[in-house]
C-alpha cells in the first residue's frame, strides 16, 4: 500500500484540526500500514488505536508502530471495524476508507479491499462511527471528490454534521479529485475551502507546503 500525497494531506490537515481542540483518545478506521496514526501521534499527545482488516497491512502497521518514537500511545488491532469492540468512546475517529464503488477493480482482492467498498461500505462506516465516538467527538474523512455530496447527505441522516469541507486540486487546471470532510455532533454552517497541491510551474503551493513541511524531508 503506496503512501498517497493525498492520504498525507490529510493527515497533515486532521493533525492541525486536533491541535486545536481537547484530544486524548483517537481511533483510526483502515490504517494501512499507519501512515495517518504515525503522523497524529507526531504532532500530538493523544492515544492512538488503528484498526486494519487486511492481515498483511497489520503486520506491516504493526512493525512501523513499533519502530517508531511514539509506540507508547500507537495500538493496531487484525479486525473488521464492523466486529470491533471498545470499552471506550472515543474523541476522534479518521478513515481513508475503502471507498471506490462500481470502478474497475483489480483482480487482487487484497488491493479491491483497500481501494473499493467491497468489504466496508460507507453507510456502514457511518454506524461504526456513531458507535464508537463519543457524544462530544469529531470525525474525518478522506473520499474521492464525486462522493462527497453524497456522504454528506448520508452522515447527516446518522447526526453526524460536515463542519469543514475541503475540495483538493492536483494543480489550477486540475478538476477536484479529493474531499477532506471534517463532522461533529453539532449542527454548523458547513465551511467550504480549497487546497491546491501544485501551482502552475508544477511546484508545491505555500498551503500544502505550510501543512506538510513537518512530515515530508525536502519541503
Amino acid at each position: 500500500m503506496k503512501v498517497c500525497t493525498d492520504a498525507c494531506l490529510f493527515g497533515a490537515y486532521v493533525e492541525q484540526d486536533i491541535e486545536h481542540k481537547e484530544i486524548h483518545q483517537v481511533l483510526d478506521i483502515g490504517t494501512g500500514t499507519g501512515l495517518l496514526s504515525l503522523m497524529l501521534a507526531q504532532k500530538t499527545t493523544a492515544t492512538i488505536d488503528a484498526v486494519e482488516i487486511d492481515e498483511h497491512a497489520f503486520v506491516q502497521a504493526k512493525e512501523n508502530f513499533l519502530r517508531s518514537p511514539w509506540k507508547e500511545r500507537l495500538k493496531v488491532q487484525n479486525a473488521d471495524i464492523t466486529h470491533y469492540i471498545s470499552a471506550k468512546k472515543y474523541d476522534y475517529i479518521i478513515s481513508n476508507p475503502p471507498f471506490f464503488e462500481d470502478d474497475l477493480r483489480s483482480p487482487q482482492q487484497n488491493k479491491n479491499a483497500a481501494k473499493h467498498d467491497t468489504t466496508l461500505t460507507l453507510p456502514v462506516l457511518l454506524q461504526q462511527v456513531k458507535q464508537l465516538l463519543n457524544e462530544n467527538g469529531f470525525f474525518a474523512i478522506l473520499l474521492p471528490h464525486h462522493r462527497v455530496d453524497y456522504f454528506m447527505q448520508e452522515s447527516a441522516a446518522h447526526q453526524l454534521y460536515c463542519v469543514e469541507k475541503v475540495l483538493v486540486k492536483q494543480s489550477p487546471a486540475h478538476h477536484h479529485f479529493r474531499g477532506i470532510l471534517l463532522f461533529s455532533s453539532t449542527e454548523k454552517t458547513t465551511i467550504t475551502k480549497e487546497i491546491i497541491i501544485k501551482d502552475e510551474a508544477g511546484n508545491y503551493t505555500q498551503d500544502f507546503t505550510l501543512l506538510l513541511k513537518d512530515y515530508y524531508l525536502y519541503l
